[in-house]
């Protein structure tokens, strides 16, 4: 069955799975085309699963210590401009009430007793008429105006509400977890806003207030988790000894210690690096104790899985399949986890040491219906001897097809077995699309992920060698074929069409034409493009400018769709205006379509009737060029 924009509302997307005192939760989010919203309820299993709150607006909801009650985070009673959600607690079988209200909430958890949650959230007043900055970020992506806005660490009583400030200071609170007797809280802080990639791990001593640096300047600190003893904890992150294309690694630390680097033998970076478009709201945790060891998520490849760090800095598998394990948390000896891959979107598991029971089948009807492919997958061998790993998603029929090259964003994330809805709407129409993991992408050793000063070098030749490789192999049609992505796929993609003229379209999102103006607009401008492109405006600008598409337009011949968001802080609108108008100005065929109100999320959680308006912008160029 031909798959149309508008059946992205048919996916149900299953997300946060949690559990505690024998009880498991889940979110499941609907996407609605009708309210144009995401309406979230949350879900139980215990026997079969059902509904316990239906929303429309419960997410991310945590059973307490003893399973007696639930915490939630729900944007109940907001009205639908006004920033912020609510943190709710429910008795089990009862009705949720309102705890108190933040500006937004980064992460939360409860503490051993159930008596009091420690929430991690915004503060300030981002939404004055007139706006007076001092301090950088001017913006944060996804948020909104944050230079008076800063984030810390907070303890709510679960019964009456009352709400301690830990926290004070021009600080940004990233992550929390409660000690397993409760009496101290470690959390992650940046207090170096023109630094924020610098990161502590910090205990708090919840009676006497005091504090304690337990680990000092690491980067990208996301997971934090108390050893069982309580003196000691885990934590994730890496000290950038290739900059930001360096793998974060699990650490450990006790009260006094310096920290020891349990995964740096691994050859694997930590976290879930993979692509998909088709992800519900999750603050689930990734970090966790089993005994001695270390349970954490790693990319190999396009596919993402658990794995266990032993304290002596051996790295095993533990449930790693041809897929993604999205997220997860053990139950005991068991894990539950929700898994995805190409040609499945994500449903709820339980594995328990040998095999994974499915749990829910919520998508089961609309895969039944699409009978969707799965992409062939091939490694190829790059002209310096390197090893790339691509797929290809093909159309029914024999081909030769028309075919699109799509880039992701990052660099340093992956594509694989991720589900991507637009890739099988592409293949719906006809399209074969073409994806692969180049030079500075996860999932493989750090060399391989390191570019920096490098971009548009050798991660421009992989992916010419992977379209060449894939006319090559597969039935594809040279003369049909078009060039596409997003973030740092859209930068590649400017990239590509001012260097070939091989593609009959290309259509760039959100992406990057200027070095100089990225740096000095966006919140991690100045210093990603610092680390990154090994240049600033006053140190070397001659080679920001030599790695920006926009000093070489006058090269173009490429139609060219442009695709920004109005509110997109990560790269600025004006990186869109600024090629449309170059382009323009040169005589390219070009169109800019501009989304109000979204970010650079637009295509993974933009607002659903605006995502579907930008299928049918790409398929209408496609179509219209190809």
């Amino acid at each position: 069955m031909a798959i149309g924009p508008e059946d992205l509302g048919k996916l149900v997307l299953v997300s946060g799975p949690e559990a505690g005192g024998g009880r498991i939760l889940f979110t499941v989010t609907r996407i609605s085309l009708e309210n144009d919203r995401y309406e979230s309820s949350v879900w139980a299993c215990d026997g079969g699963c059902r509904a316990v709150l239906p929303g429309p607006f419960d997410v991310s909801a945590k059973p307490s210590p003893d399973g007696s009650r639930i915490a939630l985070l729900s944007r109940r009673g907001f009205g639908e401009k006004e920033k912020g959600v609510g943190l709710w607690v429910a008795e089990w079988g009862g009705e949720p009430r309102l705890l108190a209200k933040f500006l937004g909430v980064l992460d939360y958890a409860w503490a051993p007793s159930g008596e009091a949650l420690a929430v991690v959230a915004y503060e300030g007043s981002p939404e004055a008429d007139v706006k007076h900055a001092e301090r950088l970020p001017l913006w944060i992506n996804d948020f909104g105006f944050a230079y008076n806005v800063s984030s810390h660490l907070y303890l709510v009583d679960a019964y009456s509400g009352v709400v301690e400030k830990l926290t004070e200071g021009d600080v940004r609170v990233l992550k929390a977890a409660f000690s397993p007797d409760g009496r101290r809280v470690a959390y992650a802080v940046a207090r170096d806003w023109l630094r924020p990639y610098l990161q502590d791990v910090v205990v708090l001593d919840l009676k006497s207030g005091e504090r304690a640096t337990w680990a000092s300047g690491y980067t990208s600190v996301t997971e934090i988790a108390w050893h069982p003893n309580g003196r000691g904890l885990a934590f994730t992150g890496h000290l950038r000894p290739r900059g930001f294309s360096s793998h974060s690694r699990v650490w450990v630390v006790e009260e006094g210690g310096e920290p020891r680097c349990l995964t740096c033998s691994f050859k694997y970076g930590v976290g879930n690096g993979v692509n998909s478009d088709a992800r519900g709201p999750s603050y689930t945790r990734s970090l966790y104790w089993d005994g001695g060891s270390v349970l954490f998520q790693a990319t190999v490849g396009g596919s993402v899985g658990v794995y266990r760090a032993s304290l002596s800095g051996e790295v095993e598998a533990v449930l790693a399949p041809r897929g993604v394990v999205d997220e997860f948390v053990p139950v005991g000896r068991d894990i539950l986890y929700t898994y995805m891959e190409a040609d499945k979107p994500k449903e709820l598991y339980l594995w328990d040491g040998s095999e994974a029971k499915k749990l829910t089948r919520f998508n089961d009807f609309v895969l039944e219906r699409w009978r969707l492919k799965r992409p062939q997958r091939f490694v190829m061998k790059a002209s310096d001897g390197a090893e790339v790993e691509g797929w290809v998603l093909l159309p029914e029929g024999a081909g030769p097809h028309k075919w699109v090259l799509y880039i992701h964003g990052g660099p340093k994330t992956a594509y694989g077995e991720g589900f991507m809805f637009e890739f099988h709407l592409l293949a719906s129409r006809g399209y074969a699309v073409v994806f692969s993991n180049p030079r500075g992408s996860d999932g493989y050793d750090e060399e391989f992920a390191d570019i920096r000063c490098r971009y548009g070098e050798r991660d421009f030749q992989d992916l010419m060698e992977v379209a060449d490789y894939a006319v090559r192999n597969f039935p594809l049609d040279p003369q049909k074929a078009a060039v596409a992505g997003g973030s740092y796929g859209g930068f590649m993609t400017n990239w590509i069409i001012t260097r070939v003229d091989k593609f009959k379209a290309a259509v760039t999102q959100r992406s990057i034409c200027d070095w100089v103006s990225m740096y000095g607009t966006t919140d991690i401008g100045w210093y990603f493009v610092e680390d990154q492109l090994c240049c600033t405006p006053w140190r070397d600008r001659e080679r920001c400018i030599e790695k920006s598409p926009l000093y070489y337009a006058d090269r173009v011949k490429t139609p060219t769709l442009i695709i920004h968001s109005m509110e997109d802080y990560r790269t600025w609108l004006d990186q869109g205006v600024l090629f449309f108008t170059a382009l323009r100005l040169h005589g390219v065929e070009a169109r800019l379509a501009i989304f109000p109100e979204e970010s650079h999320e637009l295509t993974r959680k933009g607002k659903p009737r605006h995502r579907v308006e930008n299928f049918k912008e790409i398929l209408s160029w496609l179509d219209k060029h190809v």
